[in-house]
């Protein structure tokens, strides 16, 4: 036995010892009493950012390097035509492109902060293997290559500065199968490899949803995945930690389980609050936060839950093609969202250099605007027993941002916090007078949907506005805006009773 493999045995022993030595057992009737972070219902609204390798080619998405190699992909013509064939320019040799010479971590929390986020969520390591933090399990890491910083360590100190949650993802698990095509013609990723390589161990791609998929993961790929989180989490110790969604295979399950406990007593030990977001139903009901990838429920939760989602349609990270969202999808995005008791967590890819894009800039800075006026009935509220009125809805499940709805200005979305009602009408411009049906007066015979007083209207950001109200609705004539083009929510705190 060499040193790396007794390294790698005193780690999976000292995180097995952990894991059965605190309030939590690795087994999902312990783990299902965990509770998510008392900070994250009021949040509401986090940033994740897609940056590395991938980046650098600014083509199409984040699998460029999955996606390089299989031929008859665009990525695959497009490679040869820009960089030569993959046996003479493979995905490693992007490593020394990747400088990240404009990368400022305090500059991105300050606008992650400005943009209205309470908590940040870089992805430390996606499917292509690169470790964006300081790592002794591998030299295919930030500090050691590339730009040789510690990304997700600068980026961890910025968010404590800027008054930020700090949490991560972690994307490894895909890793398995993610290269595998590379063997399949003559390409840098053929030849022997062992623990630790870049694209080790590059195995066959299955489908992505079946848990049983052969060859399975073996206990030395799974071990050095264990290795790699538990790293993460003790150097770098996320108030929350994001899996993607192939760890729902079975093979991960025991490792998952004691990565789960391991994670929460240490968490315990500091006297800190965590979760895991998760997707798949890879976690056992409660041993974790649902996340739903583009997508969302369709009905309040009784349970916190998050929707990740990213500021174009086509892409997690920054490419030279993005199918960029509008400013009014995205604040509806995160009303409707809120309204379902969830989080919106909203993805910018930064660029290869480590510059945000103006336009990216420009979405954020302009949710952040809205938040600033709006706020008060989105952090810290809960939903009411209506979550929406209107015609239009929002689609629900995994993947579901697509085609944007048309909504109207009868579209109407509620919170509440303290005591009062908040109300969003989704696209109000060019109406005079807002009809919110909910709100309707006793019409002398039914009764109606909301059956108290309301004593006061007052528009977000604006004050006092003139209200009635009529058996057809609560009609509130909102202030003029200064939103030139736009169609942003505006929203209502209604005082009761």
């Amino acid at each position: 036995m060499n040193t790396e493999e007794e390294a790698a045995m005193a780690g999976i022993t000292t995180i097995e010892a952990v894991a059965n030595a605190g309030p939590f057992a690795p087994t999902w009737e312990s783990l299902a009493h965990n509770q998510a972070p008392s900070w994250f219902a009021d949040a509401k609204f986090g940033i994740f950012t897609h940056w590395g390798l991938y980046t650098v080619p600014e083509y199409r998405n984040e699998w460029y390097s999955r996606n390089m190699y299989i031929q008859g992909y665009p990525e695959f013509d497009h490679h040869r035509a820009t960089y030569g064939p993959q046996n003479e320019f493979g995905y490693k040799d992007f490593i020394p492109m990747f400088r990240a010479q404009a990368f400022d971590a305090d500059e991105w929390a300050d606008l992650f902060a400005r943009a209205g986020a309470r908590y940040i969520m870089p992805v430390s390591e996606h499917h292509d293997g690169f470790q964006m933090y300081r790592s002794a399990l591998s030299h295919w890491n930030s500090v050691e290559m590339g730009p040789h910083r510690d990304v997700l360590g600068e980026l961890r100190a910025a968010a404590t500065r800027a008054g930020l949650h700090f949490c991560t993802s972690n994307h490894r698990a895909e890793h398995w199968w993610f290269m595998g095509h590379g063997r399949e013609f003559d390409s840098d990723v053929r030849g022997p490899m062992r623990r630790g390589d870049f694209y080790w161990p590059a195995m066959p791609e299955p489908n992505e949803f079946d848990t049983a998929s052969e060859p399975a993961p073996t206990a030395e790929y799974l071990e050095d995945w264990l290795l790699r989180v538990a790293e993460v989490i003790d150097n770098y110790e996320p108030e929350l930690l994001y899996f993607d969604w192939w760890i729902q295979h079975r093979a991960f399950a025991p490792y998952l389980k004691t990565l789960a406990a391991y994670y929460y007593n240490r968490a315990a030990a500091h006297g800190v609050e965590a979760a895991i977001c998760y997707k798949y139903d890879a976690l056992a009901w409660g041993a974790g936060i649902v996340d739903v990838e583009r997508g969302g429920f369709a009905d309040p939760t009784p349970f916190v839950w998050q929707t990740d989602t990213a500021i174009a349609r086509n892409s997690w990270c920054y490419t030279d093609s993005l199918d960029y969202k509008t400013l009014p999808e995205l604040v509806v995005a995160l009303v409707d969202a809120v309204s379902n008791n969830g989080n919106l967590l909203l993805n910018v890819g930064p660029r290869a250099d480590g510059s945000i894009a103006e336009h990216d800039r420009a979405l954020l800075e302009g949710i952040g605007d809205w938040l600033a006026a709006n706020g008060a009935g989105i952090y810290g509220s809960r939903p009411w027993r209506i979550a929406h009125e209107g015609p239009t809805r929002q689609a629900v499940g995994m993947f579901a941002d697509q085609t944007p709805p048309a909504w109207t200005a009868a579209d109407w979305r509620f919170t509440t916090k303290d005591g009062a009602l908040y109300c969003f009408c989704l696209a109000p411009a060019g109406t005079r007078e807002l009809v919110c049906a909910s709100l309707a007066a006793f019409d002398g015979t039914h009764q109606p949907v909301f059956n108290g007083i309301v004593s006061a209207v007052e528009q977000l950001g604006a004050g006092p506005v003139p209200f009635r109200r009529e058996p057809d609705g609560l009609h509130i004539q909102p202030a003029d805006r200064h939103e030139p083009l736009q169609n942003l929510p505006i929203g209502f705190k209604i005082t009761v009773g």
